[in-house]
């Protein structure tokens, strides 16, 4: 028999439906969307239209892990805000240690027409840790009085309502600012020990950082059945979230939808099940806190011959690819 190989997905949905949706190129997007890792960045948000046709009065911009030292510019008519909160990991900024820094900017008190277009914008340092090729998202969110625009998904997924204006990360250059920040963290810091039971064998656990506030988020692991019968991922648990559901994103026309598998997930015979954005998932829902890129997050999965297992999904970056280093 051959062997077959089945793509699982998880995605860290941490979005919410737009209350009122706009044309898809009226998105809230990022003037420059490159950036390589421990430079100093300028992001320009760009906001082409209202909640409907009410006028923006307020923007909230959250600033994600892995981007230091945010610094917003006053902008003539609106009222500028922080909010201050710790760091996931420590920043060096030349030699002084930042523990905590600038976690939101709100611009508030003016009034930003539905026909009209404006920038907003803040500056500050793409951490040296950052993977390249990873994408960092700042969610942003329009409030038009009793309406709406949440720009907060940050799974990086095509087709969706609502993206998070993104910043790729690039290769770090020698300018000078390399040395901010903790070492970056290598591949083998993303997997886990391989994980035996019964039947089973569990590899490359692992979940993406998310920003405060995010009600859901996932992790990625790698299934394989080198027994003769057939198995079934029937459910999984984690303390750090109200409930853990195994669901299916697929595409239906062309539209990428999810849905719950009340029965489970079947792991066939000789097969090697990854979990990788595109397919099946499980969902971590009703986050207890964020998770935050470092830390571990406690999953107990129930298969319905080899029984339970309780591991660890080690946290990288919001769109870290960790379940690809297993197979390099």
């Amino acid at each position: 028999m051959t062997k077959m190989k089945m793509t699982i997905s998880i995605a860290a949905l941490g979005a919410s439906l737009l209350l009122a949706a706009g044309p898809a190129f009226a998105h809230a997007t990022l003037e420059q969307t490159e950036a390589p890792a421990g430079a100093t960045y300028k992001a320009v948000v760009r906001i082409g239209h209202g909640c409907g046709s009410k006028p923006t009065k307020t923007l909230r911009v959250q600033i994600p892990d892995g981007f230091y030292n945010a610094k917003p510019m006053p902008k003539a008519g609106w009222t500028l805000k922080t909010v201050t909160g710790d760091y996931a990991r420590p920043f060096d900024n030349h030699g002084t240690q930042m523990t905590k820094g600038v976690r939101e900017i709100i611009w508030t008190g003016g009034e930003l027409p539905d026909e009209w277009y404006d920038e907003f914008v803040f500056r500050g340092t793409v951490g040296p840790d950052v993977v390249a090729g990873s994408t960092i998202y700042f969610p942003t969110i329009q409030e038009c009085g009793t309406a709406k625009e949440a720009w907060i998904d940050v799974t990086g997924a095509e087709g969706v309502a609502n993206p998070a204006p993104a910043l790729n990360v690039t290769e770090a250059k020698g300018n000078g600012h390399a040395h901010h920040g903790a070492a970056a963290p290598s591949h083998g810091d993303h997997a886990a020990a391989e994980i035996t039971v019964g039947d089973l064998k569990i590899s490359s656990p692992f979940s993406r950082a998310t920003p405060p506030g995010a009600p859901v988020g996932g992790g990625f692991l790698t299934v394989a059945n080198g027994g003769s019968a057939d198995d079934r991922l029937v459910s999984a648990s984690s303390p750090a979230a109200e409930k853990v559901e195994i669901h299916e994103m697929a595409m239906e026309g062309d539209v990428m939808k999810m849905r719950q598998l009340p029965d489970g997930l079947p792991i066939p015979a000789g097969t090697s099940v990854d979990l990788k954005p595109g397919g099946f998932h499980l969902m971590l829902m009703g986050l207890k806190q964020p998770l935050i890129e470092g830390e571990s997050v406690p999953l107990t999965l129930e298969f319905e011959k080899a029984g339970k297992v309780d591991l660890s999904l080690q946290v990288g970056p919001m769109n870290a690819k960790g379940n690809e280093h297993a197979h390099h």
